[in-house]
Formats: structure tokens, C-alpha cells, sequence
């Protein structure tokens, strides 16, 4: 992958780990997965005889290349795991603006790629999850890492001409799962992000009052709450439909946990909502908007497993 060239030797080697991190993670949609992968890339290198090594042209080429089929396997039994899963399945939430998972690869910027801060966002992960394993690493590789359809070919095992279909494929699904005006604020500029962080804001100070009806009007009558706790903590095994039980739902949550800390985050990039209780981070919310501002989808995480960044 020509495209992955940025330095040469073991040095420039141990450097594509924030590479590679960031492109696992817009793949897997989970850190810890994205970082398990990386581990096996580094082990499968360091697996190579010193000759075997010396005999790679493009280090950097050769590690992305693997890390990409390491999580194209991923993907494919994950779909098998999370048919076994407890309740809803969501991304692993990222910490602050994912800065170190923003490295990306050099090349051209067609309109229809995805930009490469956008690729984090809660909503443009939980979107790809409604594509085939193929698809997914086809359209980031492409869309958000700009890559050549040529190089994705070495990935997934398939021609240039089928990856292009794959990640076409994976574009149009994308976009006609995207609701109109909350996708388009998914992407919003520094203005709107400081908007929403606003609304978050009094969406944090009424659900600490207890204000269903405060809540209520900061809710989309057509709102949806997705929760994932795995098994291991409450959660709904369905979403929540509709700005008032959320808020009712919301409220009762309160109640039985008193003493709960709310903090406006930011959460994969984009405004959020941590919630803690007793010291430990026990959910972290991502939010999506109407075009006039109203929440829209909230997707809270509250596996414990999925918080340990927290």
C-alpha cells in the first residue's frame, strides 16, 4: 500500500502504531479489539526472520495490510459473537476528540470520502454496522484512509473492480440509513458542535432536577435511546422510543441511583454525557440531532467492559 509510506526501518515500523490503531478502530468499532489487533500485526512482524523483514519493500504498506485482514477475520466472527450477545450491541465510546486515532494516510479527497474526524462519530459507527464485514473494510479503507482500490484488493482478497462495488455498496447503504437532519448534524462544524454542547448541557441540568417536562422539550417527539450493558449492567434490551418515556425512563434511572454525576463530555468527537456513581464512570451517552436542534438518538453504553478508557 503505496499510500501508507511515511517512514522506512524498525524506527518508522514501531511508528504506524497510531496508524494502525486508528484504522482498526473505525473497523472494529471497539479500542480494545482495534489495539488487539495492532498487538498481533507487531507480533506477526516480529515473527518474520531478519531476512524476511529486509525483503519488505514498504514496512508501513506490509503492517496495514495485515492489521486489515487481521480485522476483516474480526469482523466476520464478530457477527457470529454478537448473535450470542446480551441485549444491543454499541461501539466502544472514545474519549475525548480521538486526536490520536486522527493519523491518516496521504492521497487525494474525492467529494464522496468520508472525512477522517467524521469517521468516529458515534453515529457514522453504529451506521456501519448495517454493512457486510467486507463493505466496512472496503468503504474506510477507500472513503475515510484513502486508499486505492488496487491496495484494498491485497486486504480483502478480492479484484480492484469488486472492492470498488464493495465499498459502492457500503456508501449507499450508509447513507440510506442516515436520518436527514441528524446525519447532516453528525458532521457539524465548530458553530453547531458548540450548539449541541449547549443542549447537552441543559439535557444533563434537567435530568439532575427531574424535569420530565424540561426533558421532554429537548427530546424529538420520535426520539430513539439505544442503551448497551452486555449482560453486565442494566440495560434495555430494546430501544426506547419517544422524547417522553425517555425522559420518564431517564428519571427513573435517577432514582435509583442516587448520587449520580453528570458531565458534559466529549464523546468519539462530538459533544456528550458521562455519567459516574461513586467514583466509577457507569455510562457514557453519545447524541444525534434534529435539523431544529432536538435529540434525535441517544446511545448509551454502560457494558463495563466498553468503559475501561473511561
Amino acid at each position: 500500500m503505496a499510500a501508507a509510506v511515511r517512514t522506512d526501518g524498525e524506527h518508522g515500523v514501531a511508528g504506524e502504531r497510531q496508524h494502525l490503531t486508528s484504522l482498526a478502530y473505525r473497523l472494529l468499532g471497539s479500542l480494545t479489539e482495534a489495539e488487539d489487533a495492532v498487538q498481533e500485526t507487531y507480533a506477526r512482524w516480529y515473527g518474520l526472520s531478519p531476512r524476511q523483514r529486509q525483503d519488505v519493500e514498504v514496512p508501513a504498506a506490509w503492517l496495514t495490510t495485515v492489521a486489515g485482514r487481521i480485522c476483516l477475520d474480526l469482523l466476520r466472527s464478530a457477527r457470529v459473537r454478537r448473535e450470542r450477545y446480551v441485549g444491543v450491541w454499541l461501539p466502544e465510546p472514545l474519549p475525548g476528540a480521538g486526536q490520536r486515532l486522527g493519523h491518516a494516510a496521504d492521497g487525494t479527497d474525492p467529494a464522496d470520502r468520508v472525512a477522517l474526524d467524521e469517521s468516529v462519530h458515534m453515529a457514522f459507527l453504529v451506521l456501519l454496522e448495517s454493512v457486510t464485514p467486507a463493505e466496512r473494510v472496503a468503504f474506510v479503507l477507500h472513503d475515510v484512509f484513502r486508499y486505492s482500490f488496487a491496495e484494498i484488493a491485497d486486504v480483502v482478497g478480492r479484484t480492484p473492480a469488486a472492492c470498488r462495488q464493495l465499498a459502492a455498496s457500503a456508501r449507499r447503504r450508509v447513507r440510506a440509513a442516515q436520518p436527514g437532519p441528524a446525519a447532516a448534524d453528525s458532521t457539524a462544524p465548530t458553530a453547531a458542535a458548540a450548539q449541541q454542547a449547549a443542549r447537552i448541557k441543559e439535557f444533563q441540568q434537567a435530568w439532575q432536577a427531574k424535569d420530565i417536562a424540561a426533558l421532554v422539550g429537548l427530546l424529538d417527539p420520535g426520539a430513539v435511546m439505544t442503551t448497551d450493558g452486555g449482560g453486565l449492567a442494566g440495560a434495555n434490551a430494546r430501544p426506547v422510543e419517544g422524547g417522553e418515556r425517555i425522559a420518564q425512563y431517564l428519571v427513573h434511572f435517577v432514582d435509583r441511583a442516587p448520587g449520580l454525576a453528570l458531565e458534559v463530555r466529549t464523546v468519539n468527537g462530538q459533544p456528550g454525557l458521562v455519567a459516574r456513581h461513586a467514583g466509577t464512570t457507569v455510562s457514557v451517552a453519545a447524541f444525534a440531532f434534529t435539523g431544529d436542534g432536538r435529540i434525535s438518538e441517544i446511545w448509551t453504553v454502560r457494558n463495563p467492559e466498553k468503559l475501561t478508557a473511561w
